[in-house]
Formats: C-alpha cells, sequence, structure tokens
C-alpha cells in the first residue's frame, strides 16, 4: 500500500454496497412491518409465510427508493472542504456522472435485468418530482405522518384497510431510512471506511 496518501474509493460505486449493508444490518423494514403488527393487531399480516415474504421484499423495494433518493439529495449538496466550511453544491454534469455511477452499480449489486433497472429508474424519478413537489409545502407536526411517496405507497401495500395508521408507522420508518443514508452517504462521500 502507498504512503502518504489514503487510498480513495469511488464513491457512486461504494454507495449502493454500504448502503444495502446498512439496510439489513438495521433492519429497518421487518422491523417496520413486526412493530405494526404487534402494534395494530394485524396479526393477518404474517399468517401466510409467502405473503409475509412478498410484501417485505415490495416494502424493501419502496425502501431502497426513498434511501436512494435521500442519498441523491445529500450527494447534490456536496462536500463541506472543513467542518465549519459550508458545503458547495456538486455542479449538474458532476451530479449526473454520480447518478449513472451509482445507479449502474444499483443495478449490478442487486442483479437487475435491464428492465428491472428501468422501473426503478421511471419510480426513483417519481419519488423525487413528488418530493420536490411536497418541499415548498408547511412543515408537518410530529404527530402527522409525512406527506411523501414511501409513506403513502408502503401504507396501501401494509395495510389499506387502516391507512392511517399504516401512514403514521411508515413516516416513522422513512424517518429512519432518510438518518440511516445520510450517514451512510456522508461516511462515503467523506471517504469514510467506517
Amino acid at each position: 500500500m502507498p504512503t502518504g496518501k489514503a487510498s480513495t474509493i469511488d464513491a457512486p460505486a461504494e454507495l449502493p454496497r454500504r448502503l444495502a449493508d446498512a439496510l439489513l444490518r438495521e433492519r429497518i423494514v421487518p422491523r417496520f412491518v413486526d412493530s405494526y403488527v404487534v402494534e395494530h393487531g394485524r396479526y393477518g399480516l404474517q399468517v401466510h409465510a409467502a405473503l409475509y415474504k412478498d410484501l417485505l421484499a415490495l416494502l424493501h423495494r419502496e425502501a431502497w427508493l426513498a434511501m436512494t433518493a435521500h442519498a441523491m439529495e445529500v450527494a447534490s449538496r456536496g462536500r463541506q472542504a472543513s467542518p465549519k466550511s459550508k458545503p458547495r453544491p456538486m455542479p449538474r454534469p458532476e451530479a449526473a456522472a454520480f447518478r449513472r455511477k451509482f445507479l449502474a452499480a444499483l443495478t449490478r449489486r442487486q442483479k437487475w435485468s435491464v428492465g428491472d433497472a428501468l422501473d426503478f429508474q421511471r419510480d426513483l424519478q417519481m419519488y423525487e418530482e413528488l418530493i420536490a413537489r411536497g418541499a415548498s409545502a408547511r412543515r408537518r407536526k410530529p404527530f402527522e405522518a409525512a406527506n411523501h411517496p414511501f409513506v403513502d405507497r408502503c401504507a396501501f401495500l401494509l395495510d389499506s384497510s387502516f391507512l392511517e395508521k399504516a401512514r403514521l408507522a411508515a413516516s416513522r420508518a422513512l424517518g429512519e431510512l432518510e438518518s440511516l443514508s445520510a450517514a451512510v452517504t456522508a461516511n462515503v462521500l467523506q471517504g469514510r471506511t467506517d
């Protein structure tokens, strides 16, 4: 290993791996579903193993969309030269290249077909447009569900008959996903290996 210079990582290629590892390690999606089931007595969601597995897979995909959208937002805000300096936004060409490399690495990591990758990118674009549209809205109260596509889609998938309760639970999961995504993205952009 050469001395003097720390090894640099390819952030857009490394980020999907680190996000996947963190998502599996933290078990946010299974904890979200299991806590919802216990809290609201909706044990029917876990009765059939195959349906429960399918539900977790669908919610896991939604979690990937939310984390990716948040990671792209954090990455585009830019890096801080020092802890006291203001972050400089990433220039558009650099942000576009980062996005392309990230999505290519994510596609390889998830072993998606071309159709699956295009579906994910289409949904990601929809997420980003809806998030941008809702960014100008008023700040939500702590007891309100977030106005976010993850919350709405997950609530419908999880328990459409108790939609508002499911939205509140999904909103809590979204907060965890965004915190995790921000932390992992910041570590990767700063070149940390932890």
